[in-house]
């Protein structure tokens, strides 16, 4: 019982720190399980009740895929990210497809030109784009490997 108590007050303190997803918490907590110093019986318990623990903490709407999925796509948007690399992001933290295409649908009719305005950010920070035809496929790689497509790659570094 008082694992049980201690898993919750885990999550909370985790959840105030961090921004999370749920399979990224369950990632967590499972690991937090591993780390503690329990007989293998108890520790199969407190893996059974990690679900009732992220169900719990979604009806109080603690946690929320969406709302993480929006925030990430907005800050990672600011960082001069692509939206191939937000979509392998948010993959891996666990976010279902279809929510990260329905969000990233979203987010593009609020602001049309994100992407565009993503790559200069990547460019400015890289110091892309000085117009010497030397670096030009040096540049269009570093593009290419942040995840920004051909075109929007030379219309950014201004070799069209």
């Amino acid at each position: 019982m008082d694992n049980i108590f201690l898993l919750k007050k885990f999550s909370l303190n985790y959840l105030s720190k961090y921004d999370s997803s749920k399979s990224n918490l369950e990632r967590v907590l499972r690991n937090k399980i591993r780390r503690m110093n329990l007989k293998k019986r108890e520790k199969f318990i407190l893996y059974n009740l990690i679900t009732s623990i992220i169900n719990e903490l979604e009806s109080k709407k603690i946690i929320n895929d969406k709302a993480y999925a929006d925030s990430k796509i907005h800050n990672l948007s600011l960082q001069g990210k692509s939206k191939f690399f937000v979509k392998s992001y948010l993959i891996q933290k666990g976010i279902e497809k279809d929510l990260i295409n329905e969000t990233l649908d979203n987010y593009e009719l609020k602001n049309p030109n994100w992407e565009t305005k993503s790559a200069k950010i990547f460019a400015k920070k890289k110091r892309l784009g000085t117009n010497n035809p030397n670096f030009l496929d040096k540049d269009l790689a570093k593009m290419a490997r942040a995840g920004f497509d051909y075109n929007t790659s030379k219309k950014i570094l201004g070799y069209e």
